[in-house]
């Protein structure tokens, strides 16, 4: 198949199609990550540069993937610690009080459920990378969440980020693409997203019980999630890993 890359600013009829098509792309409670209205909330109207579609020529007004990039400005010697919440926090400061911006981070990179496994997300990268460069910037990282670490929750992302095949290439699939890219694995990201809500949220999220204090395996979390059943709430901290893109 052959398809058009495209940004929002080239295509801004795509901004409601980027809206839809992708049900169950995600778990339903990473939606409620309380930082991603800072950026998702208007990012089709202050980033379109940002935004990009891929579309088949034959269908040009349905996306099969969507990928977003937020720029922000970054001096200190090693990335954050909070990851994608910290990158959609220094985004937004950085557009409110004019600050000049001097990379750019990739927030999301979603394949239409139909779609993957075509090799369609190392497309969408090497498309981001591209479109950033001729932005003018040299720097391109990510918080990338493993794409196979659902299926180790209590292995430390440490570990699990450090496992590689016999050719020295990451094990986990989403990593290796980065790394074939020209990527570089900076850190882990500790807590890169934080996510809470009281049980019943939580029991709507995912459809489980939540009627037991300590640590509970949600489908989809990269870790587990802490349930306190005494004061009625849970918490999910999400570790990502940094990855750089020098362009």
């Amino acid at each position: 198949m052959t398809l058009d890359i495209v940004s929002l600013a080239d295509r801004p009829d795509l901004a409601r199609p980027l809206d839809e098509g992708f049900d169950g792309a995600w778990p339903p409670f990473m939606l409620w990550d309380p930082m991603g209205s800072l950026y998702y909330g208007v990012a089709h109207d202050l980033y379109p540069r940002f935004v990009f579609a891929a579309v088949d020529p034959a269908d040009p007004a349905r996306p099969v993937a969507r990928a977003y990039a937020a720029p922000f400005r970054w001096t200190e010697p090693e990335l954050p610690d909070g990851g994608w919440d910290r990158v959609i926090q220094r985004c937004t400061l950085d557009r409110l009080t004019g600050a000049d911006t001097n990379m750019v981070s990739a927030l999301e990179i979603c394949i239409r459920p139909d779609h993957r496994g075509t090799g369609l997300s190392a497309v969408m990268l090497a498309a981001m990378r591209e479109a950033v460069a001729k932005l003018g910037y040299d720097t391109l990282v990510a918080p990338v969440r493993p794409s196979r670490k659902h299926t180790r929750p209590e292995l430390p992302m440490e570990e699990y980020a450090a496992q590689v095949r016999e050719d020295g290439l990451p094990v986990d699939p989403w990593l290796r693409v980065h790394v074939r890219a020209g990527g570089r694995i900076e850190r882990v990201a500790p807590r890169s997203m934080t996510i809470t809500g009281t049980l019943a949220d939580w029991r709507r999220w995912t459809g489980l019980p939540f009627d037991t204090s300590g640590s509970v395996h949600v489908p989809g979390a990269l870790a587990p999630v802490h349930c306190d059943v005494r004061h009625d709430h849970a918490v999910y901290v999400e570790p990502n890993v940094w990855v750089s893109h020098r362009l």
